[in-house]
C-alpha cells in the first residue's frame, strides 16, 4: 500500500512549511508552488477529494480555506487569487488526498490565463435540456 504524502504532512512526518493548523485541517506550501504564497489546505482525515467527504468535513475545510485565503490577501496583497480543487486524473489531480489550492495571482505572473477563450456553446436546446436534467436530479 502506498503512503499518502499529505497524510504524512498532517501527521508531522512529511516535509512541509505549515502556515495554519486546526483540529480539522492543515495548510502548507506545496514543494513546487505555482506562485509566491501558493498554499494547499487539506483535511486531516484522508479522503480522495471533496466528493468523498461528509458535508460537515467540507464545511470545516472551507472555513479554513477562507481563513488562510484572507490571511494571504493581507500579507501578500495579490491582484487576485484562484481557488482550485481538482478531483480525478482528468482534472489534473496528482495527490489523491483532498486538497484545495489557494493561488495568489498578479498581472503577468507565470500561471497566465487558466481558461483560454473558446468558441461559445451553440446548441441552446442541448444546454436547456442539460440544465433541466441537473435541476431534476439536484438535492
Amino acid at each position: 500500500m502506498e503512503t499518502c504524502a499529505f497524510c504524512n504532512i498532517v501527521a508531522h512526518h512529511g516535509r512541509a512549511r505549515v502556515v495554519h493548523e486546526d483540529a480539522h485541517t492543515v495548510a502548507f506550501f506545496p514543494l513546487t508552488p505555482a506562485t509566491w504564497g501558493h498554499t494547499l489546505v487539506v483535511p486531516r482525515t484522508h479522503a480522495a477529494d471533496l466528493w468523498d467527504m461528509e458535508d460537515a468535513e467540507v464545511q470545516r475545510l472551507m472555513c479554513s480555506l477562507l481563513a488562510v485565503g484572507r490571511t494571504l490577501r493581507v500579507v501578500l496583497d495579490p491582484a487576485g487569487m484562484n481557488i482550485i480543487h481538482s478531483a480525478g486524473r482528468a482534472a489534473s489531480q496528482t495527490v489523491f488526498h483532498a486538497h484545495v489550492h489557494l493561488v495568489p495571482r498578479w498581472d503577468g505572473d507565470a500561471v497566465g490565463n487558466i481558461w483560454p477563450p473558446r468558441e461559445p456553446a451553440r446548441d441552446e436546446a442541448a444546454l436547456d435540456e442539460l440544465a433541466r436534467q441537473i435541476r431534476a436530479k439536484g438535492r
